[in-house]
């Protein structure tokens, strides 16, 4: 197996959910030994998050918790008791990461803050991932996806301006904060590397949304300049058209039309420019009285008669922007995504062989060496090896509730 970029660095995995996992899962996929740190008994709480395979809620099964923790060693610890904060400063010991993402002041009163474990190890990089950051009124907050979503000013302008705002779909927020903390940490890491001195990366994950380009930085900005408050259009507002998502034969296409493109919009739909220059002209003129006439007469005619493949040819020939509303399955399916071999499959002791998404950055140093731990299943490895403990130590461990 060729050496990977990150071969070389241990990490140390005290995250659960999704935001943590997902910043130590990028490390961990391009080959940073991670150690994921589970609780006794319960493990992470995405493992009782579905989709489950065959809708069995099995803690081995969840397909979020497989993804999120691919080629990351697991081990079982019970950070109150003394002989496991103890093995966290032994193992810190021997590490050149921490990530952690529980509630502000946990990690002080277990005892295991970063003053604490700066003086274990004093070129430790400690990355805390939390709702709003370590300081702060709102630190203890509890927050989700829908909280970060309308604390952030983007919900505002989502939706109907006659009805409550919206939150988009998914757990967008949680995987771009995770993201950006993996950055921060590898910055920071090298920042230790080079100059032999360690640093906690405060991650709020309220923050890493106000800074982005995803309609938050545009309303600050428009706030910020004109006094602008971003309010919630009607996304049926007439445009220059065709514009929008679009029924054909098999599904759904996606189109940016009309304004600067009328012209390859008449290129598209194979029609004469001089017939169709009534309704609209490079200019960005269009006639909307003709609106109706022209999808009646030329679009619907057109687009309903094709499918998406027909049409995405067609469009993207013209220089369209444009593309079809895929399910998962056409996802999967996709000659493009096969032929770069996006999709890989991997094989679990427990969830047996399935397919996973791949790689979020194309690079020979992006691979799979093991898929998601069993809870507990690498016990023996990194506390017989890395701790000196036999097994019958661990088998008192366990009597115990410490592992």
């Amino acid at each position: 197996m060729a050496q990977q970029l990150l071969s070389d660095v241990t990490v140390l995995d005290l995250t659960w959910h999704i935001s943590g996992p997902y910043c130590t899962k990028l490390m961990a996929d391009y080959g940073a030994e991670v150690i994921k740190v589970e609780r006794p008994g319960e493990g992470d709480p995405a493992r009782r998050m579905g989709p489950f395979l065959g809708d069995d809620p099995h803690p081995e099964k969840s397909g979020l918790f497989l993804h999120l923790n691919t080629n990351k060693k697991g081990i079982t610890l019970n950070l109150k008791s003394e002989w496991g904060k103890e093995s966290i400063k032994r193992l810190v010991a021997k590490a050149d990461i921490l990530v952690e993402s529980f509630t502000p002041g946990v990690m002080e009163r277990l005892g295991l803050g970063y003053e604490v474990l700066e003086q274990v190890n004093p070129r430790l990089v400690v990355t805390s991932i939390s709702n709003f950051g370590q300081t702060g009124p709102y630190r203890l907050f509890k927050a989700s996806e829908l909280i970060h979503n309308g604390m952030g000013g983007d919900m505002y302008s989502c939706g109907l301006p006659e009805r409550e705002p919206l939150k988009l779909g998914s757990n967008v927020v949680q995987y771009q904060s995770g993201t950006m903390a993996a950055a921060a940490t590898m910055i920071a890491f090298y920042a230790a590397r080079y100059q032999g001195v360690g640093q906690q990366v405060d991650v709020s994950i309220m923050e890493t949304q106000l800074g982005t380009i995803d309609r938050r930085a545009p309303q600050l900005l428009a706030y910020q300049y004109v006094g602008e408050v971003t309010p919630r259009n009607d996304p049926r507002r007439r445009m220059m058209y065709p514009y929008g998502i679009f029924p054909c034969q098999d599904g759904y296409v996606d189109l940016v039309g009309g304004v600067l493109f009328w012209g390859r919009v008449v290129k598209a739909m194979g029609l004469d420019p001089e017939e169709m220059a009534r309704f609209g002209n490079p200019l960005g003129q269009y006639n909307e009285e003709l609106r109706e006439e022209f999808y009646n007469n030329y679009w619907w005619p057109w687009i309903l008669d094709k499918t998406k493949e027909e049409v995405l040819a067609a469009t993207q020939g013209a220089k369209l922007y444009s593309a079809p509303l895929n399910t998962a399955e056409d996802l999967v399916n996709d000659p493009h995504w096969k032929e770069r071999g996006y999709f890989v499959e991997i094989d679990h002791p427990a969830a047996g062989r399935l397919t996973y998404t791949g790689a979020p950055v194309r690079s020979p140093s992006w691979q799979i060496r093991r898929p998601a731990p069993l809870l507990g299943e690498h016990n023996e490895e990194v506390y017989t090896k890395i701790l000196g403990c036999s097994k019958a130590d661990l088998v008192r461990l366990a009597e115990r509730g410490a592992i």
